[in-house]
C-alpha cells in the first residue's frame, strides 16, 4: 500500500527512542522530512544524521518540552525548515508512577501541556497543509493505561485526558481535513526503556507480566510505529478522533 507520504513533513516530540525513534526512521524511509526534539543532545544529533542518512531533510534540537515557548519556538523553527508541517507526533512522556503531586505535576506539564501546546504552534502549518494537500495529522501517543485502574495513579488518568483531548480536536478540526487519533500501547520493550529496566532488575514479575498477555511477549517499537504512521498518514484520511489499542489483546476491554 502506498501511504503517499514521500516529500511530507513531520515534527516528532521524544523522536530519538522507542517509539518516537521507531517512527522517525518509518516516515523517513517512505520519504517523509522529519524534526525531532528530545532532551539528549547527543541522542538528538546521532538521530538526525541516522535520518539524513536515508535520503530526507532532518533537522533537530534539544528541547525541554515543559518550557512552553521553548517548544513553540522550536516547533515553529522547524516547520520554517522543512517548509510546513504535515504531521505532528506527541510521543514524549514523564512516565512518573505513583500518586503523589509530584507525579501528577510531571506527567500532566509534559504529556498533556506538552501537546497542548505543541498542538497550538504547529496548527496554523497544519492548517495550510490540510488546505493545500487536503490532509494532515496530530498522532498523540497514549498507553492501555488509560482504560486500566488497578491503583490510584497518576499515569493512567494523564493518558486518559490525552484521549478525551484528541476526541474534541478530531470534531473541531475534521472539516479542515486536519486529523487528531491516539495510538495507545501496551507493554513495549527496548533497550534502556521501562520494561528492559523491569527485565533486568525485576525478571521474575517481568516474565509474569508477558505471561498475562495473550501474545506471551511485549510489542516492540516498530509495531507502535506501523500503527501510528499509518494514522498520520492520508492512506488514513477519514479516520479521526479514534484511539488505537495496540496491545496485543492484553486489555479485556470492548471498543465501538
Amino acid at each position: 500500500m502506498d501511504l503517499n507520504l514521500k516529500g511530507k513533513n513531520a515534527v516528532i516530540l521524544g523522536g530519538t527512542r522507542g517509539i518516537g525513534r521507531a517512527i522517525a526512521d518509518t516516515l523517513a524511509g517512505e520519504g517523509v522530512n522529519v524534526a525531532v526534539c528530545a532532551r539528549n543532545a547527543g541522542q538528538v544529533a546521532e538521530t538526525v544524521d541516522a535520518l539524513k542518512a536515508k535520503g530526507v531533510n532532518a533537522t533537530g534540537a534539544s528541547v525541554d518540552i515543559t518550557d512552553e515557548q521553548a517548544l513553540k519556538s522550536w516547533i515553529q523553527q522547524a516547520g520554517e525548515e522543512l517548509g510546513g508541517i504535515d504531521m505532528l507526533v506527541s510521543n514524549a512522556g514523564a512516565m512518573a508512577q505513583g500518586n503523589t503531586p509530584e507525579a501528577w505535576t510531571q506527567n500532566f506539564q509534559l504529556d498533556v501541556l506538552g501537546a497542548v501546546n505543541a498542538f497550538d504552534a504547529a496548527e496554523p502549518f497544519l492548517a495550510k497543509a490540510a488546505s493545500t494537500h487536503g490532509d494532515a495529522a496530530f498522532v498523540i501517543i497514549a498507553s492501555v493505561s488509560a482504560a486500566q485502574a488497578d491503583r490510584a495513579d497518576s499515569y493512567g488518568p494523564i493518558k486518559a485526558s490525552l484521549i478525551h483531548m484528541a476526541k474534541g480536536l478530531a470534531r473541531e478540526n475534521a472539516k479542515r481535513g486536519l486529523r487528531v487519533n491516539v495510538v495507545s500501547p501496551g507493554m513495549v520493550f527496548f533497550e534502556g526503556g521501562v520494561w528492559d529496566m523491569v527485565k533486568k532488575n525485576a525478571p521474575d514479575f517481568f516474565e509474569q507480566a508477558n505471561s498475562r498477555n495473550p501474545t506471551g511477549r511485549c510489542a516492540t517499537p516498530q509495531e507502535i510505529a506501523n500503527a501510528a504512521v499509518f494514522l498520520a498518514s492520508p492512506a488514513s484520511s477519514y479516520t479521526t478522533g479514534v484511539n488505537l489499542i495496540v496491545d496485543g489483546a492484553l486489555s479485556s476491554r470492548v471498543n465501538f
